[in-house]
């Protein structure tokens, strides 16, 4: 059986292409279409429920200190009220989850997970708090999401509540009133790259928050987004994908996350000394991100070739671009052609389509 979000009945309603993710019957794509969905973001606004990611809470003296040992970046820089991108390090050298950590106080933090790795992160999560003791609650369940991403975004959602959102910063977050419902946790983050929020609140008011969002939108030409501009979207501003880009057997460092993993004095977080050995000797493999200067589209598992047709790597994700004719990809690649502008070429039916590292 798959699991429903408090928004399945209205993507159903709206004649969406439905389809399991993450164990969750989840909207692929509206009859409007991939393309327009993605342009419409980009240009406009656009709706997502995100309701299946997964939200813990952590709570206790030693919140802080349990967090600073399972995530790869400072925690001890994050001040109430701000939101740090993270990873998961898991102890053999790969990333157990990427995440966001949300302070709301020294003593209480909130952690969004990806959908495909709930049971996974709980489960790891609660293995290391065995040493620190804190109060963890997976609250999964009883959170609703979603992102309403676009440059209009915000002019949008301010006409539904009464707080300044233009003084909310990028990767900050407040609870506060909206759409007549309270507590929503309005944050300034998202997948997309395009502006935007994320908002967090109970299931029940789920209805209500939809429907006020796209009465106000409609002047706006909002629309509904699913997983496929989703995945379009976070790839055109190159953001990992857990489960393609990065996973169990990737390390931040490969990844291009040595900018979320601190090795700060008093920080002994798990993986710490391989991954520092990492950073100082490099690696033999880099995530790289390449557009082909010819037709094609690269698909995820297909071979990154030299000229001569030897393999050097795998494309991880890969798209033909909506609203062009040019196809962008991720992969990872042996280091000696992972600079900006090596020519590598991506092999589609046998035929190697050359592409440029960007």
């Amino acid at each position: 059986m798959l699991k429903s979000t408090p928004f399945t009945d209205i993507h159903i309603a709206l004649g969406a292409k439905m389809h399991e993710f993450a164990g969750y019957n989840m909207p692929i794509e509206y009859p409007t279409g991939i393309t327009q969905e993605h342009l419409c973001v980009r240009q406009g606004i656009g709706v997502f429920d995100v309701s299946h990611m997964g939200e813990f809470w952590v709570k206790g003296e030693q919140a802080v200190n349990l967090l600073q040992y399972i995530c790869s970046n400072d925690i001890s820089k994050l001040e109430a009220g701000k939101a740090q991108y993270n990873c998961f390090p898991n102890g053999e050298g790969g990333i157990v989850d990427d995440l966001i950590v949300y302070k709301y106080s020294t003593t209480k933090y909130l952690l969004v997970v990806n959908a495909s790795n709930i049971d996974k992160d709980w489960a790891w999560v609660n293995r290391h708090n065995e040493q620190f003791g804190c109060k963890l609650e997976n609250a999964s369940d009883r959170v609703a999401q979603l992102a309403v991403q676009g440059p209009k975004a915000t002019e949008v959602l301010q006409k539904l509540t009464d707080i300044d959102l233009s003084q909310i910063p990028y990767y900050s977050f407040r609870e506060w009133r909206f759409a007549g419902v309270e507590p929503v946790i309005i944050s300034n983050t998202g997948y997309t790259g395009a502006g935007g929020f994320e908002l967090y609140f109970h299931p029940e008011h789920a209805k209500q928050i939809w429907d006020a969002i796209f009465e106000v939108g409609k002047p706006y030409g909002i629309l509904p987004i699913g997983l496929g501009a989703r995945d379009s979207l976070r790839l055109e501003k190159w953001f990992c994908l857990y489960g393609n880009d990065i996973d169990d057997t990737t390390s931040p460092i490969e990844a291009g996350l040595g900018w979320i993993t601190k090795f700060v004095d008093g920080k002994n977080f798990i993986d710490r000394e391989r991954l520092e050995k990492q950073k100082a000797e490099g690696v033999g493999r880099k995530l790289i991100h390449f557009c082909l200067t010819e037709r094609g589209i690269p698909r995820h598992g297909y071979e990154l070739c030299d000229e001569l047709g030897n393999t050097i790597g795998n494309v991880t994700s890969g798209i033909m671009l909506p609203g062009t004719r040019t196809g962008i990809g991720m992969g990872y690649v042996k280091a000696a052609f992972a600079k900006k502008d090596s020519v590598i070429y991506v092999k589609i039916r046998e035929k190697l389509i050359p592409a440029k590292v960007v």
